[in-house]
């Protein structure tokens, strides 16, 4: 933004649904998919089909096809109503005029208070007719009937607003994970009467989240990949597809076992549109490229609010890239507010919010609902609709004094680089002249965690207890003596690895530990098995595929045995080490099954390489390694 703002502080997304069916292990069976909408839902004592009436309508888009459009207006029509509108791939559901949601809107708050609130299927999926494609192309500039999600956007709230009674001619879009891309879509080629957009967890580009992390493919998603990859011809109610029957619990066991990707290819054929995609395109070449939305954010009208999670496993890269794209390239209102969320937990009400083993506080999200959220719709659906909005530029939780925090840009202006380099089991304020090795075997990789499950969507480890990778000999720690001061660490970490390898492929994974004071005390969310003791809590981490070191689009092998500098961006952070506490850093090679496995041979393409590609190789990391962050002064 370019101007001053104070602050306090969905169907959501599929992945979203999948990964709350079960809170304490996150697995995930069909019944639970069959189930969307009520599993997903808090039911409390109002009643929707009470206050609101519901139609179901089919909008004709510009090209003739026609999209399922689920509205609920409300019945005290005293009043004229915004428009709030979500779009989504996972479904308007229940289907029927007299099937309601127990829940609808982004919140209770806005459900409440009265909206006119709207569903819909986006082209392709569920009721929609239409081809689906994932993460579709924009077209600039488009001509006679071309197609996309904006326009598809464009011509569905014209519809509204011409056809929906007592609506006040105001259109607002949220949406979490993909419909948190869809939100940002509907940013491009907007149309007048949309004036406020919330993408949150949004999808920003395919090959940096959720299905790849610079390049490196998210085994953990390989499930998701039923969800996205089966066409269907028709309008739909009911799922049709179905997730591949696995038969263990032991996710870590079953990827080991099965061996190369290509071994997967049992599982899902050439009907599956995504997963053939994944195989054929592992570069970032033009079919991923023309899928990002990124590079789209210029001279944005309505307002727009960024949210995200700070231990969101899924999408971290796509907020913090769509705050900053609109930002640099627009004047318009543009706010971000990251909590101390895992995916899409800002939409839920529970009352202590933690992750995994770290609790941060109690109703966290609750508080973001009814002080932030529903202040920003209303103030441009339903007020003034100008800069005043009473909300900051930049709301972020620091989740190490586990407070909120405000500032005026991001990363805020008062901070300072420091460079700590990697040298002899330190971080260390110069750089080393001696290296350290492991041995990276494929078939004894580095699990991403201690749990035995059979998880859709990773959420807990991201803070989890590092312990485990610490004292193996393929994963190499650097820390700092006990910190006699605070150090608050506040924007982007940069690894700039100097490093070599016996074989011609690697990936490189770096993790940032904070590391608790031997008096730490356990919580309530603390696992039976574990004391906080000690704990190392994981703040934040990032793979890269090393072939695509100097470019993505253009992968390389290493040259065995010769030094080669391969930099990893960690996205930001807004944590402070306290006082006794201990800043480390973890260096390793496989993340499994986190990341798929790399074979350490050179390859053209890792999702057709043969089991004799794995080669066990030993790795060297150089005392001039480094990473570098930005500290508040």
């Amino acid at each position: 933004m370019r101007f001053t703002k104070l602050t306090l502080l969905s169907l959501l997304g599929f992945l979203l649904f999948i990964s709350s069916c079960n809170k304490k292990t996150d697995n995930i069976n069909e019944t639970d998919v069959q189930k969307e909408i009520k599993t997903t839902e808090e039911k409390d004592a109002y009643d929707v089909k009470e206050y609101y009436s519901k139609q179901e309508v089919d909008i004709v888009m510009r090209d003739g096809a026609k999209l399922h459009t689920t509205i609920y207006s409300p019945k005290d029509t005293s009043k004229k109503y915004p428009i709030l509108m979500q779009r989504t791939p996972y479904s308007s559901r229940p289907y029927g005029e007299t099937e309601f949601r127990s829940k609808i809107g982004p919140n209770e708050f806005l459900m409440k208070e009265g909206n006119i609130i709207v569903y819909q299927d986006v082209r392709g999926r569920w009721m929609s007719e239409g081809v689906y494609d994932n993460m579709r192309a924009y077209i600039p500039n488009k001509k006679d009937k071309q197609f996309d999600e904006a326009s598809d956007t464009y011509d569905t709230i014209e519809w509204l607003v011409n056809n929906v009674e007592n609506n006040n001619g105001k259109v607002g879009v949220w949406g979490i994970s993909y419909p948190g891309f869809y939100a940002t879509y509907s940013l491009l080629d907007s149309h007048p009467a949309l004036k406020a957009v919330s993408p949150q967890a949004c999808i920003g580009d395919f090959f940096f989240d959720d299905f790849h992390h610079n390049g490196a493919y998210l085994l953990s998603y390989w499930r998701a990949t039923a969800v996205f990859g089966y066409e269907k011809t028709e309008p739909v109610k009911e799922s049709w597809y179905t997730f591949p029957e696995l038969k263990t619990k032991d996710q870590y066991q079953f990827f080991l076992d099965a061996g190369p990707l290509s071994t997967l290819d049992q599982y899902y054929k050439e009907d599956n549109v995504f997963w053939t995609q994944l195989k054929e395109h592992p570069n970032y070449d033009d079919f991923w490229q023309k899928r990002g939305i990124i590079q789209h954010l210029k001279d944005i009208k309505p307002a727009v609010m960024v949210v995200g999670g700070l231990f969101d496993a899924e999408d971290l890269y796509g907020p913090f890239e769509t705050y900053e794209k609109i930002e640099d390239n627009s004047d318009n209102y543009n706010i971000m507010v990251f909590g101390p969320w895992s995916h899409g937990d800002w939409a839920r009400n529970k009352k202590r919010q933690a992750i995994g083993n770290v609790y941060f506080g109690d109703d966290i999200s609750l508080n973001f609902q009814k002080n932030v959220e529903t202040k920003f719709f209303n103030h441009f659906l339903k007020g003034e609709g100008d800069q005043s909005t009473g909300l900051s530029e930049i709301q972020i939780f620091d989740t190490g004094k586990k407070e909120w925090n405000t500032y005026d840009s991001w990363p805020p202006k008062n901070t300072k680089k420091k460079t700590m380099y990697l040298s002899d089991g330190a971080l260390a304020e110069t750089a080393g002249k001696e290296f350290s090795e492991f041995i990276s075997d494929p078939k004894k990789p580095v699990p991403y965690s201690e749990d035995i499950k059979m998880v859709f969507t990773p959420r807990k480890y991201m803070t989890d207890d590092q312990r485990f990778a610490a004292r193996r000999p393929d994963v190499l720690v650097y820390e700092t003596p006990v910190l006699t001061e605070d150090m608050t660490l506040s924007g982007e970490v940069l690894a700039q690895l100097k490093v070599a390898t016996t074989g011609t492929a690697a990936d490189w994974v770096v993790k940032l530990i904070d590391v608790y004071p031997p008096d730490a005390e356990d919580t309530e969310e603390t696992q039976a098995y574990l004391k906080m003791s000690n704990y190392h809590m994981m703040v934040r981490s990032e793979v890269i595929r090393g072939r695509f070191r100097n470019s993505f689009s253009k992968p390389e092998p290493f040259v065995p045995n010769q030094k080669t500098a391969v930099n990893i961006k960690l996205q930001d952070v807004h944590h402070t080490f306290m006082k006794g506490h201990k800043i480390q850093i973890q260096v390793q090679s496989t993340w499994f099954p986190y990341i798929d496995l790399n074979p350490q041979t050179f390859v053209p393409n890792i999702f057709k390489a043969k089991a004799s590609d794995f080669k066990k190789q030993t790795h060297t990391v150089f005392g001039d390694s480094s990473i570098e962050f930005s500290v508040l002064k």
